[in-house]
């Protein structure tokens, strides 16, 4: 397997024949019978990195433009949108899979150390050309990514993602307290920083900037009134940090914030909630917080291999998605705390954590929470997430045929609703056959795909 290199500056239109699926709606309220939609024989046309056709094929080869290639995927393949990453750490990955240890002291033991690595520019690099090898590998194309308290991070991730041209989202962490020597900074080096960054980067092609305080515990106030200052400045960029993930963190944040009425209002307090903001996790939210989540529109990153792995909790759907005031929620690989980059694992960890929970997510929820629903989690759900013309060209051309058992799985499925419950469940980086990232194959398995028909 390889990624590759780089993509051409003009990518010449193609037009993709196969079965493909995407969702139009979402499933929480709209119901999910409504929001699916397959067609066994499509067709998806792509020009200048974006979709400009889709539909059944007999129909869309009666309006290609003149020469247009059509390849034909796969035997026993499926098209979809390219999977969305709401919450992962780039700078953690050295330290995916470590044993033994809740949040507060995984911080300490493993992420600490990790990042103190990233200062070097060299190792930032690197790591970000592996973040992207494993990710495209997966079939992610945006990922919303946490750096270091180091610029350098931040600049080493985002020459990745733009040689990569993926759209990506990520943000030097803001941290002046509560933490080694070596990673904080304060309120105004943080202030500048991030501002000298948004400047280099943000909107510069397909990639975004988040204001990333890590949590409420390792700012002080005087840094959160910083990061609020800066989105006050930059409305169009992101915010993202975490909340109520761990019952000790919720504690520390009474400790240090005695006047704030809940975990929420300390960021409420400095202008930190709204629109293009987006928290890891919120497994201990109270009913006030979730309702004032929803009324900003801020979005909540679902992370459920981080959270069974470091013990944090069970979110609970029923209440995040109350339908008078549902919530936005997305999938988070949270790596290094969480166990896989894969979003197929993480959505089948988010259908275990619904029925632990009481509930249960149908196969259109877990389908639309790795697509459209990341995709509105971070406010982009106008550009992808769904196979629709006018959407960023980012594809995944997935194997359902990857390994014996999902084959034999998948031919005795009886409806959409068996094989795609079934794809989730069994299927993992193994099934990415290509990755498609603006319109180009930026990643594919050794097998090419087949000739132009």
């Amino acid at each position: 397997m390889h990624a590759t290199a780089g993509l051409a500056a003009d990518v010449a239109p193609r037009a993709l024949r196969g079965a493909y699926l995407t969702s139009r709606g979402d499933p929480f309220t709209e119901g999910s019978d409504a929001t699916l939609h397959y067609d066994a024989d499509g067709i998806v046309a792509i020009a200048a990195g974006r979709i400009v056709d889709a539909g059944p094929a007999a129909e869309v080869l009666q309006r290609l433009p003149h020469g247009t290639p059509v390849e034909r995927l796969p035997a026993h393949s499926l098209l979809v949108p390219g999977f969305v990453d709401c919450h992962v750490h780039y700078a953690q990955l050295a330290v995916i899979a470590s044993w033994g240890a809740q949040l507060l002291d995984w911080l300490e033991r493993y992420t600490f150390p990790a990042e103190l690595a990233l200062a070097d520019a060299d190792r930032a690099r690197a790591t970000a050309r592996l973040f992207f090898d494993a990710t495209l590998a997966c079939g992610t194309t945006t990922a919303a990514a946490f750096c270091t308290v180091h610029a350098a991070s931040v600049d080493a991730f985002f020459e990745e993602a733009a040689r990569r041209r993926v759209r990506a989202i990520a943000g030097k962490v803001l941290m002046d307290r509560h933490a080694p020597a070596a990673l904080v900074d304060t309120a105004q080096q943080g202030y500048d920083a991030s501002k000298a960054l948004i400047a280099r980067w943000h909107g510069v092609g397909r990639l975004g900037y988040a204001i990333t305080p890590r949590f409420a515990p390792t700012s002080s106030p005087a840094q959160l009134e910083a990061a609020g200052t800066l989105w006050r400045e930059h409305p169009d960029c992101w915010v993202q940090s975490h909340i109520a993930e761990n019952r000790r963190e919720l504690a520390w944040v009474r400790e240090l914030f005695p006047d704030a009425a809940d975990y929420a209002a300390v960021y409420e307090r400095f202008g930190l909630l709204g629109r293009r903001a987006i928290y890891g996790h919120g497994i201990h939210l109270s009913e006030r917080e979730l309702a004032s989540f929803a009324q900003t529109h801020t979005a909540i990153a679902h992370c459920p291999t981080s959270n069974l792995f470091l013990g944090s909790g069970v979110f609970r759907w029923r209440r995040a998605k109350r339908h008078e005031r549902a919530v936005r929620v997305g999938l988070g690989t949270d790596v290094g705390g969480g166990t896989s980059l894969s979003m197929l694992t993480t959505a089948a960890e988010a259908y275990k954590v619904a029925q632990m929970a009481g509930s249960t997510l149908s196969p259109a929820h877990l389908f639309d929470l790795m697509t459209r629903g990341g995709a509105e989690a971070l406010d982009l759900a106008d550009r992808i997430g769904a196979i629709e013309p006018g959407m960023d060209a980012d594809l995944v051309v997935l194997d359902l045929h990857a390994t014996p058992l999902l084959a034999q799985r998948v031919a005795h499925a009886g409806s959409l609703d068996e094989l795609l419950f079934a794809l989730v469940m069994l299927g993992d980086d193994r099934c990415v056959q290509t990755t498609i990232v603006d319109g180009a194959d930026a990643w594919r398995r050794d097998a090419p795909l087949s000739p132009p028909a």
